[in-house]
């Protein structure tokens, strides 16, 4: 059986309606003095489960009124589609009809373990990778962020070779981690293995490209409303300018 198109117009005047309700049910709820309700939120997996679950955890113990419904994923969802309230995206935005809050600017580090530069030597420009085993995604081309910098190769990729590459970015500092090679990942990733020493952070005054942002964001109207403001804001604050994973 098939909807004909009078039903399919039907579908989508009646989803717009249940928008609409859920909207004016949110605005009721919004105006109460102790915000509550439900809230439901998407992150990449390996950003929500280092950074955004501790700030979630203390965002429910500051307003227990308020339920998460937290979905982690690498893929791009359709908010409105998904009724999600809130997104955390990183890099660009392709919906131009989201409302964005930036959160925190996306820096890449060159490091390997001091294992692999007391075996190998210690690249003193970026040029100087293309001598050693670089770690890196299981695409070609490489996305523009990776191995890339200022006023190197016109900005462009540089053409790095390595034993191991993956789809995963947490397998590849673990990689780097045991010695293997040399990784080019985003600060909130590496950043507590550099504090605690066990990656060395290289080729440091040289500046990745391009930088991107790490987002919230919400559809305006439907998550146009205290609790989704009040997370990103919570957000915000938790993670800091700049963020604590680059201090």
């Amino acid at each position: 059986m098939m909807l004909t198109d009078a039903g399919q117009q039907f579908i989508a005047s009646a989803r717009h309606i249940l928008d609409e309700v859920d909207s004016a049910k949110a605005a009721l709820l919004d105006s109460q003095s102790d915000p509550r309700g439900l809230l439901t939120v998407t992150a990449p997996s390996s950003f929500g489960r280092r950074h955004l679950m501790p700030a979630i955890t203390r965002f429910l113990k500051l307003h227990p009124q308020i339920e998460i419904e937290l979905h982690l994923n690498d893929r791009m969802v359709d908010l409105a589609e998904q009724r999600i309230d809130v997104a955390i995206r990183i890099g660009v935005l392709p919906d131009s009809d989201l409302v964005a809050t930036p959160l925190a600017t996306i820096r890449r580090i060159v490091c390997a373990s001091p294992e692999y530069l007391e075996k190998n030597g210690r690249p003193l420009t970026p040029d100087d990778l293309l001598k050693h085993n670089c770690l890196s995604v299981a695409s070609l081309p490489l996305p523009a962020a990776w191995w890339s910098f200022l006023g190197i190769n016109k900005g462009a990729s540089l053409p790095v070779k390595g034993s191991f590459r993956c789809t995963d970015t947490e397998a590849l500092l673990k990689a780097a981690l045991d010695g293997v090679g040399i990784v080019h990942l985003a600060s909130w990733l590496v950043g507590d293995k550099i504090a605690t020493g066990e990656l060395v952070p290289v080729l440091t005054e040289f500046e990745s490209t391009p930088k991107k942002d790490i987002n919230a964001v919400r559809l305006p109207g439907r998550s146009h409303n205290l609790r989704a403001k009040l997370f990103i804001s919570h957000l915000k604050q938790e993670f800091g300018e700049p963020a604590y994973w680059d201090i």
